[in-house]
């Protein structure tokens, strides 16, 4: 590591968002020199002690990556005039530095900070120009001091810059007396980074903040990692004396406190002691109430809507397929499950027809791809859940539909349903008019959604509403081993592979980088070659894990230095430990609901975990990414925002719920058996619409078509829906 201490000569560049600078640095001794990182606050004139390392930057030369730094206080006149001539403090130029210097000499800086109003002393300088001296020399000083504090303990530049750009001067105060509020107010620091400063500052383990916080912290990670809607009490304590170190008399004291002022409920489900967080159990809770007032309003069989056992393209629909329509017609709620070609899209093709004669339907989806693949099999509109309620456009809440402003469409069909979690399923029943008419299709034999809950599931357990099983696979459907193989493997059955005329491959290898080095072939080469496939777009890697040499994070590195590699011609900005470059395949990592777009003159905000695009434009000078997704949307991304967009060349199977490739390739060496699951390759093959490529070991294959382990979720929709409607069996159409 290389050390200076010297002058700030030249601000060149600053992100004033997270404090990244490229300046040009004078040190005490030799030349001057570019250094480039997160160094919040730093004016020209200031004085700076950087560590890092030289590094050749293609197109500006020999730069200093600072990887540390703090600010130094002016040693001697010619230091302290220097500094105090270089602009940044209003009032004070370079004739009146060296009056103010001449007066005070070495200890300039000691009266500045302790005896400002010494500065009286000085010709040329009076009550007014005292004021405006002190203001900005104590906003700049204080800026400084606040950063060093946080950098001291242990906090990076970046989050250090965002504290003291949300509390100013009371971020150092703020720190002390209440660090956990850093937790709710400011984004990207965590419970984790509060504590650490809280623990810096001198709290104790058992301080009532601190466990108050913490407990939150339990019950959102096992919301937000873990889709739990509640604990069990015990799992509850156990968890969280593990975190905070602390006894369980004062986890449950704490609790007592949070549950007394409503912040986080205890309540049963099926007889058990439970721990909720308020947002959770107000949601599940909401959500059982709507469907039963739903399910409660029957349909007149006089008003209700003949059957067509004809569909318009000539499809007849069998028995079984009359039967199940007259049941999604006549009940109020209904739900249509099943795996791959047993028939769903007719069976909604069926209701459309039967339905759309004089009353308007609205189809709708989670994700914009599985949206466009509806309006495909439809022929009519179809579009995102979030667009439907109108996203963005409310005024005091996320969505314009809700109670006051419901959808004017009384029929609502909704796809992909095991994607759905509790708080979008509880935004669409709050849209919904008291006698619509909703119908929620879906294979529930996939992965859970990645949110919250486990909606689709816990409404079929229920019993509450008509489930519509479909299991006959449809003889059109029997010609693709995509479809046959998928059913074997939900049965325990290995797959048939590398038949004659086939669409499912199994390509044998060993190791993780042989088969990570093999996708990459696949990819590149040959199966654009194969089958005239565009590599980016048409292809899809996925991979069970996000670690290890087939994993999403390897995967995405090696297959963009294959199918997009470094040029001249193409601009780049790196995040982290992930490189943006123009032309990119990237994914949203999580809900951002004020991130904003256009598309074609259009405004909007929104954007949403899953959602694909390609990276059209990117500013390294600004930091600033430039993105068109899917459906046409293009949104700019600061460095911040930047924190949830991913490589998309290879994705998690969890994260490809809902989509659908013409060709997906699948890496399987190896990895932990809770990953390496029955229903994890269940969803990953049914994402395939072409062709299916697994390679890897055989022997992964067939461990995970043993595996049928299901990691549950704690959620209680499932138990309020039973408690509603009195109902504790099945109720399958």
């Amino acid at each position: 590591m290389a050390e200076y201490r010297g002058s700030v000569d030249t601000i060149i560049f600053r992100n004033e968002d997270n404090g990244y600078c490229v300046m040009l640095v004078k040190p005490d001794q030799g030349k001057a020199f570019t250094a480039v990182g997160v160094i919040p606050y730093a004016q020209e004139g200031d004085l700076v002690s950087l560590s890092g390392e030289w590094v050749e930057h293609g197109s500006y030369g020999t730069q200093l990556k600072v990887s540390s730094f703090s600010f130094a206080t002016p040693q001697g006149r010619s230091e302290i005039e220097k500094y105090l001539s270089s602009g940044f403090i209003h009032g004070i130029g370079a004739p009146m530095a060296h009056r103010i210097v001449r007066l005070f000499g070495d200890k300039t800086i000691e009266i500045m900070d302790a005896q400002p109003e010494r500065l009286l002393e000085v010709e040329g300088i009076g009550p007014k120009t005292l004021k405006k001296i002190v203001a900005s020399y104590s906003e700049h000083r204080a800026a400084q001091n606040a950063i060093m504090y946080f950098l001291n303990l242990g906090i990076s530049p970046s989050l250090a810059n965002r504290i003291y750009e949300k509390y100013g001067s009371d971020a150092v105060l703020v720190s002390k007396t209440d660090p956990y509020r850093l937790c709710d107010e400011i984004r990207g620091i965590g419970f984790v980074t509060a504590d650490r400063i809280a623990f810096g500052v001198g709290f104790k383990p058992g301080d009532e903040h601190r466990l108050a916080s913490g407990i939150r912290y339990v019950l959102e990670e096992s919301l937000n990692n873990d889709g739990h809607t509640y604990l069990p009490e015990s799992t509850f304590l156990s968890r969280a004396c593990e975190i905070l170190g602390v006894n369980e008399e004062e986890i449950q004291r704490a609790a007592q406190r949070l549950a007394l002022q409503g912040k986080i409920i205890y309540d049963q489900v099926d007889g058990e002691n439970c721990v909720f967080s308020k947002s959770a159990y107000d949601c599940e809770l909401d959500i059982a109430n709507r469907l039963h007032q739903l399910i409660r309003r029957p349909i007149d069989p006089d008003t209700a809507p003949k059957v067509h056992t004809t569909l318009s393209s000539g499809i007849e629909l069998s028995q079984a397929q009359v039967e199940a329509l007259e049941t999604a017609l006549k009940n109020r709620v209904c739900v249509i499950t099943g795996g791959p070609g047993t028939g769903k899209t007719t069976l909604i093709r069926g209701i459309i027809e039967s339905l759309q004669e004089d009353r308007k339907i609205a189809l709708a989806a989670p994700t914009g791809r599985a949206a466009k693949r509806m309006s495909e099999a439809t022929g009519l509109e179809a579009m995102t859940i979030h667009r439907l309620l109108e996203y963005g456009q409310g005024e005091d809440e996320l969505f314009n539909r809700n109670e006051s402003a419901p959808l004017k469409q009384k029929i609502v069909i909704v796809d992909e349903m095991s994607m759905v979690d509790i708080f979008l399923m509880r935004a669409l029943l709050r849209a919904l008019k008291p006698d619509a008419h909703l119908i929620l299709t879906g294979d529930s034999d996939q992965l859970p959604s990645v949110g919250a809950g486990n909606v689709l599931k816990d409404i079929i357990a229920s019993g509450s509403v008509p489930v519509i099983r479909l299991t006959e696979i449809f003889r059109q459907s029997r010609l693709s081993d995509i479809v046959l193989n998928a059913h074997r493997i939900n049965r325990g059955e290995m797959p048939v592979v590398n038949g004659k005329g086939s669409d499912f491959f199994l390509e044998r290898c060993e190791s993780a980088s042989r088969a990570a080095e093999g996708a990459v072939e696949l990819v590149k080469t040959r199966l654009p070659g194969f089958m005239k496939l565009d590599p980016v777009k048409d292809i899809q890697v996925m991979a069970p894990m996000k670690r290890g040499e087939a994993g999403v994070f390897a995967m995405n590195e090696l297959l963009q230095q294959h199918l997009n590699p470094p040029s001249d011609k193409k601009p780049q900005l790196k995040r982290g430990q992930t490189v943006f470059r123009l032309s990119d395949k990237v994914m949203q990592t999580r809900n951002d609901y004020s991130a904003c777009w256009t598309r074609a003159g259009e405004e909007g905000s929104g954007v949403f975990n899953g959602d694909i695009g390609y990276i059209t434009e990117v500013d390294s000078e600004n930091k600033l990414v430039t993105v068109r997704f899917e459906d046409e949307r293009l949104c700019v991304y600061d460095r911040e925002m930047l924190e949830d967009l991913e490589l998309a060349y290879c994705m998690s199977v969890h994260k490809s719920q809902g989509c659908e490739f013409p060709c997906i390739v699948l890496p399987l060496v190896g990895g932990p058996p809770m990953l390496m699951t029955r229903n994890l390759l269940y969803t990953a093959v049914t994402r395939a619409r072409k062709l299916v490529v697994i390679i890897g070991r055989s022997a992964c294959v067939q461990q995970m078509v043993n595996n049928n382990h299901i990691q549950s979720r704690f959620s209680s929709l499932c138990f309020r829906l039973k408690e509603l409607s009195g109902i504790f069996g099945g109720n399958e159409a």
